[in-house]
């Protein structure tokens, strides 16, 4: 082949294989293209279990296929979903057992919102779909909490904070201060740590998990998923006081009171002591009112039950006399009554006699003889009456009895060698042997002679 790409005719032209054409395009490919940015959308998104990603970059024109591995994966924010549009930044590599090219992507974030943002928006879409942010999950606070155990860093001006208001308005409340790292990669498993020891170990009536103000990026450890179910494991209630009022966290949303800054946590926590003392100066003379109000009120009803009343000893003797006359209708009654009973008992006496049962007995005596009589002579008469009927089978029993028959001059004939009954000649000829059963004996013959039946 010359310059111009023809072949002469000496020369042959070069032939490859499969394997090393697709490695020489490897090469010029991954060779000229070493880091490349793209922008596209998402498509055919997939992530099984060995936790790459998977998924396809496209506009209107043209796709590529790209991937992710596992150890990138763990460095982002969010999760890739079909649709999103995103900037890319990888390697083009070759893939020679299905002979397609791709990106191997180092860097993935998605356009016109921050990474930040958008794993924050997927977790709280998450969550809330789970019902971790629901109003009938959240505990209520205890009215004046005893102790009080705040997880923060100690070194914060977010604890500095606390701690002033706390001491203004109720100085004898026990805190205990859990020092944790609130930014950076360990502070999330730190507060969480620290959440499950306080419920483990401490007995306190609330916890309260702050800090300060700061950028997306430095609250980021308050956004994680671990983080806010490790607040609804808690069995004590949590307040999150994290950044400004205008600072929204995961950990706000999955806590039981969310106060907008570390000072408003305390004031929304404790009561000031003051205020307190005065609601109750308050409460206690509106009782002392009541209470004479009260007391009044019975005096007067006393005082006119006392009018209505009558001397007892009047009403002492009208109970007395009351009682005698009771007492002696009481006696007549209880005379009356035993005299109705001794009557009625001499009549019932009376009675009985007349239907007493030796009288009946001897009747049914008279009557079962009579009957027992009655009944002896009906079997007799059965009896006889069975014997006589007996004996009458007997004698038809014996007259129809062949051997009574062939007493009287009958026989029983069977022919030889069969032994078989005749009851007339046919069937038979000259010659033949029979057999005779008499009353007394048996005749074996030969006939000579047969003669048919007269008509």
């Amino acid at each position: 082949m010359n310059d111009s790409g023809f072949l002469f005719e000496n020369q042959s032209p070069k032939i490859y294989t499969v394997s090393a054409l697709t490695e020489e395009i490897k090469e010029v490919l991954e060779g000229h293209f070493d880091f490349v940015w793209v922008e596209g959308e998402i498509s055919n998104f997939r992530s099984p279990s060995s936790g790459h990603y998977y998924m396809v970059l496209k506009d209107e024109k043209a796709q590529i296929r790209a991937v992710m591995f596992r150890p990138q994966t763990r460095y982002l924010k969010f999760t890739p979903e079909d649709g999103m549009k995103v900037i890319a930044q990888g390697r083009i590599g070759i893939y020679p057992p299905r002979g397609e090219y791709q990106i191997i992507l180092d860097y993935l974030e998605p356009l016109g919102i921050g990474a930040l943002a958008l794993a924050f928006e997927q977790l709280k879409k998450k969550l809330a779909a789970e019902g971790l942010f629901d109003e009938e999950m959240k505990r209520p606070l205890p009215f004046l909490p005893q102790r009080v155990a705040v997880i923060t860093s100690p070194t914060g001006a977010a604890i500095r904070d606390f701690l002033k208001i706390i001491h203004r308005r109720f100085a004898n409340i026990e805190i205990i201060v859990i020092p944790v790292k609130v930014q950076g990669d360990e502070a999330t498993a730190e507060m969480v740590e620290a959440l499950e020891t306080v419920n483990r170990e401490l007995k306190v009536d609330v916890i309260v998990l702050t800090r300060g103000g700061g950028s997306l990026e430095d609250l980021w450890a308050f956004n994680h998923e671990e983080l806010a179910r490790a607040i609804r494991a808690s069995h004590i209630p949590v307040v999150s006081a994290v950044g400004h009022e205008i600072d929204i966290t995961i950990s706000d949303l999955a806590a039981d009171l969310r106060a907008p800054t570390p000072s408003a946590a305390a004031e929304l926590l404790v009561i000031e002591k003051e205020s307190l003392i005065e609601r109750l100066k308050e409460i206690r003379g509106r009782l002392e009112s009541h209470t004479k109000a009260y007391l009044g009120n019975l005096n007067q009803r006393m005082m006119l039950l006392a009018k209505g009343l009558r001397d007892p000893r009047k009403r002492m003797a009208e109970t007395w006399m009351r009682l005698d006359e009771l007492h002696g209708w009481l006696l007549r009654l209880m005379d009356l009554t035993i005299k109705e009973r001794q009557k009625n008992m001499t009549a019932q006496g009376r009675a009985l006699l007349l239907y007493s049962p030796i009288k009946l007995l001897g009747s049914l005596e008279q009557r079962i003889d009579f009957h027992r009589r009655a009944l002896i002579l009906m079997i007799l008469k059965r009896l006889k009456e069975n014997r006589m009927g007996l004996s009458h089978l007997g004698e038809r029993i014996k007259d129809l009895n062949p051997t009574s028959v062939m007493e009287r001059g009958y026989s029983i004939t069977r022919k030889l060698p069969e032994r078989i009954i005749l009851r007339d000649v046919s069937g038979l000829k000259k010659g033949d042997h029979v057999n005779v059963t008499l009353a007394k004996g048996e005749l074996d013959c030969q006939i000579e002679k047969i003669t048919s039946p007269r008509k």
